[in-house]
């Protein structure tokens, strides 16, 4: 098992790209095909943008899920960069502690970017905390925002 930059690892961006469109895109029954293929080209046009990355983690070379770093991932918080972002782990993988691996693994990523702090906004409660994340405040939204010290 082992994490890999997606940008080094370009054989996976259909499979991520679509992971990603079921889960969070809104409105999935208007122009999945060419939504996918948008997001497949932003990913690869911010690869070389120090507040984004896209980590992926590999078994057998079988995706097991992914988590990124994005410069802006809230509307409500556009001063605020850079967001952890899309942990994502297939439903058939979870509950094996894969997304610990992936948020240590996107943390450390951060520290050697010389990043000192990045947000995440969840609907989860008492999730990220396991994995250092503080409570800052409820957003306007609903959602809970959150930061990690590093």
């Amino acid at each position: 098992m082992k994490i890999y930059n997606l940008k080094d690892k370009l054989n996976y961006l259909d499979e991520v790209a679509n992971l990603e469109y079921e889960e969070w895109a809104n409105n999935k029954e208007e122009n999945k095909s060419e939504r996918i293929e948008i997001k497949k080209e932003k990913i690869c046009n911010a690869f070389n943008n120090k507040f984004f990355c896209k980590l992926i983690l590999i078994d057998n070379d079988d995706l097991i899920g992914f988590i990124s770093i994005f410069p802006n991932d809230c509307e409500e918080e556009m001063e605020l960069t850079p967001w952890y972002a899309t942990m994502y782990v297939k439903e058939k993988y979870r509950n094996n502690g894969y997304s610990r691996i992936l948020n240590d693994a996107i943390l450390k990523e951060a520290r050697n970017r010389k990043i000192t702090k990045i947000y995440l906004r969840t609907n989860l409660q008492n999730y990220y905390e396991k994995f250092g994340a503080i409570f800052v405040k409820k957003l306007k939204s609903g959602e809970r925002l959150y930061k990690f010290e590093l």
